[in-house]
């Protein structure tokens, strides 16, 4: 029964089309919050969208022309952006100018650890990857251990191969003023012994004050799967989608949640590690002690075994050999990618994502076993949970951890732009989810 609105006594006030008193003033420290909102409304815009006009800018924010006019100012005059008349699109009048986000001038430092190779990128304001570095990473190294490493790297970008000055430092390679917004590090967060033992762990705050001790400059950590779907949320495949499961496929199978437009970290940051949730009781040793995990049945290991393929093979081999017709690696594919839909539906039953994005090796499994993952997902999944979703490959490929670290370093800036780069960068469950 639904209990009926009861409305209380009418208060005194003017009568309809009275007069009404004026509002009272917006005390200056309000309007400078409200200022510096607003500043990083039009600077996130540009920088996730690319180039705008102020026009635009007017209509997508609901701000003034005069507001907008002022903010573009500000934040010209700051570096950030640059404002310019557009190149095409003849029209009657004063055109509208372009606000650009400044990206050679403003970037940051996104570092990767992965499972084989260390990696660096310069990140412009915009998304767009100015530089990328590379090393291997030796087996058993630990993300403690390759601070170094990293460290080489970053000052390695930029130059054309030399050094480059610390990643604080306000003048870049070409000699004009650059502004680094910081730094963030995704970490793979399964990493396999000779023996096959594997150890679960991931990024720390210690790693993330090394880094900063090493550069000069703040950094922030995060687990690769929760890095990678802030970058396909923000600006892949599931961009301006806030219900989302991104899968990632390395040496183990992790995941990144995202639940209205929140990323779900668990305590300590430790949640989405899917691929030990049990599938299969009497199945396979897994080698974080366990049975029968889904990461047995789906992950790199699982491909190469089912294809009798030798030791070292990579996993496209198998991919590549099954799409030219190898009957051995089809039955190898198909088998992986039914567990695989076997998995995704238990976890759709439980999130009820709008769409699952499958990142790292299981993108190539996911493009190569569509069809065997969506009708495993339609034996087992609720008609609730499975009638609306969508099942993608990750647009952004390798780079989505570097893409996602950059969105993570520039939170502060966008946050606050006149000041942001001295601000504490905000972790991995409240960067960029807007």
């Amino acid at each position: 029964m639904v209990t009926p609105l009861r409305r209380g006594p009418r208060r005194a006030g003017p009568e309809p089309g009275a007069e009404q008193p004026p509002a009272p003033p917006v005390p200056a420290a309000g309007q400078e919050e409200i200022r510096r909102q607003n500043l990083g409304a039009v600077l996130r815009y540009v920088h996730v969208h690319g180039p705008t006009s102020r026009a635009e800018l007017t209509s997508r924010l609901g701000l003034n022309r005069s507001t907008i006019r002022a903010l573009a100012a500000d934040l010209s005059a700051a570096g950030l952006v640059s404002e310019d008349v557009p190149t095409s699109g003849r029209r009657a009048g004063r055109p509208s100018l372009v606000v650009s986000p400044r990206s050679e001038r403003v970037y940051a430092n996104a570092l990767s650890i992965e499972p084989a190779r260390l990696r660096a990128a310069r990140v412009g304001l915009g998304g767009r990857i100015l530089d990328l570095r590379e090393a291997p990473r030796p087996r058993g190294m630990s993300p403690a251990e390759a601070v170094t490493e990293l460290a080489a790297l970053v000052r390695r970008m930029g130059t054309g191969g030399g050094d480059d000055p610390p990643a604080g430092d306000a003048r870049g390679a070409d000699g004009g003023d650059t502004l680094c917004a910081g730094g963030a590090v995704a970490v793979a967060d399964t990493t396999r012994d000779d023996d096959g033992t594997l150890h679960v762990g991931g990024a720390d705050d210690a790693l993330a004050a090394a880094l900063g001790a090493e550069l000069g400059a703040g950094f922030v950590a995060g687990d690769m799967a929760d890095i990678a779907a802030l970058a396909e949320h923000t600006r892949g495949v599931a961009a301006g989608i806030n219900d989302l499961v991104y899968l990632h496929g390395d040496t183990g199978v992790s995941a990144g949640i995202v639940t209205g437009g929140r990323l779900v970290t668990g305590h300590g940051g430790a949640s989405g590690k899917v691929g030990h949730m049990v599938v299969n009781p009497g199945g396979r040793g897994c080698g974080c002690g366990s049975r029968g995990c889904w990461e047995t049945e789906v992950g790199t290991q699982a491909l190469l075994r089912r294809a009798g393929a030798p030791a070292g093979t990579s996993p496209i081999a198998v991919l590549r050999a099954a799409a030219m017709g190898d009957a051995v690696a089809r039955e190898a594919l198909r088998a992986v990618a039914d567990w695989l839909g076997f998995g995704v539906a238990n976890l759709v039953n439980v999130f009820n994502p709008d769409i699952v994005v499958f990142g790292g090796t299981l993108r190539e499994v996911y493009a190569g076993g569509a069809r065997t993952v969506r009708r495993r997902l339609d034996t087992m999944a609720l008609p609730a949970s499975r009638e609306h979703l969508h099942l993608r490959a990750g647009a952004l490929g390798p780079d989505a951890a570097l893409i996602g670290a950059a969105e993570l370093a520039f939170g502060a800036l966008l946050s606050d732009p006149l000041n942001g780069t001295a601000a504490a960068h905000p972790g991995p469950r409240d960067a960029g989810l807007r």
